[in-house]
């Protein structure tokens, strides 16, 4: 099945993740301008008003972009939306994304059928994140245009699968727009993640060490310092399973290797007591050790273009 047209102009296959406080309107310009999919989640614009001040930016600053630079468009955003019942906002925010046109649609934690439509009803496409073949299945029986498929090692709620099962398992039925998330922090990741059938890479930790990113210097740095060993795994901050850097863990007085059990009881997404997951407790995929310094989203965009053309040309000199 061919994508859906406003993929044509991306300059690598490449979907910025939403992160949690991290994402706002300056990452997602800088992402868009650079010539990938930005995102950020709905919920990071507080008060919620703030949501129509951030879309009207982004629109108004991606549409000046394209009229000045017509060679070289920016790409499309993306809006994500938690469908989880403790967000109270979510209709709300769907109603000033349909005002805006929101292109892309991401949801989270549920998939909600008369969602899908809204999305539909206004233009926009909907995926949907998933971390195993059934929930797949479910997204796509209520209306997802296409999955992002959260495998093992990803940044933040993650699964607990393979990558190459994962997505083996979706493509053997579904043909149409599929994200890969999972340790996917340099251009030759991206080239791995399209030839075992994703469409697009979809990477967070990276653009947490970004000038533009909305993180704590402290985060920054933990990322640049941080290696695939000091990411945790745990379902106490929120009651979902994700990944988090061990330092931030034991700066909240915690012992990440003798973490208590959590439950959907502790979902919270910017409320409940301290340590607050996202806020003290900081998220981050296993592919940090590619990450070297705190610099520019278009420099770190660069590099990935660089390194996946660099890997095509191997392969292509291998035949």
């Amino acid at each position: 099945m061919p994508l859906p047209a406003l993929f044509d102009h991306l300059a690598l296959p490449v979907i910025g993740s939403p992160l949690f406080i991290i994402s706002g309107p300056d990452l997602v310009i800088a992402q868009c301008k650079a010539g990938i999919v930005g995102s950020f989640p709905a919920l990071n614009a507080r008060p919620a008003a703030l949501l129509d001040e951030w879309l009207h930016r982004i629109t108004q600053e991606l549409a000046a972009h394209n009229r000045d630079h017509p060679e070289r468009p920016a790409a499309p955003f993306a809006v994500n939306q938690i469908v989880h019942k403790s967000n109270d906002r979510l209709e709300q925010d769907l109603t000033i994304c349909a005002k805006w046109r929101v292109p892309i649609t991401i949801t989270s934690l549920g998939a909600r059928e008369e969602l899908n439509r809204a999305v539909h009803g206004w233009g926009g496409i909907a995926l949907h994140d998933i971390i195993d073949d059934r929930f797949a299945r479910k997204a796509i029986e209520k209306g997802a245009d296409g999955l992002i498929a959260v495998a093992a090692g990803a940044g933040g709620h993650a699964g607990r699968l393979s990558p190459f099962a994962l997505v083996g398992e979706i493509r053997q039925w579904f043909d149409g727009p599929l994200a890969l998330s999972g340790s996917i922090a340099t251009g030759g990741a991206v080239l791995a993640a399209r030839a075992m059938g994703a469409d697009f890479a979809y990477i967070g930790s990276p653009f947490i060490a970004t000038d533009e990113a909305n993180a704590d210097d402290g985060y920054k740095a933990g990322i640049v310092a941080g290696r695939a060993s000091d990411i945790v795994y745990s379902n106490l901050f929120t009651g979902v399973h994700g990944n988090y850097l061990r330092g931030s863990i034991t700066a909240a007085g915690l012992d990440p290797d003798n973490l208590p059990e959590g439950d959907l009881a502790t979902m919270s997404f910017g409320g409940g007591t301290a340590p607050k997951a996202w806020k003290d407790i900081w998220g981050s995929g296993q592919g940090i050790g590619a990450v070297t310094a705190v610099e520019p989203v278009a420099a770190r965009i660069d590099q990935l273009k660089r390194e996946y053309d660099a890997a095509r040309g191997r392969l292509l000199a291998d035949r």
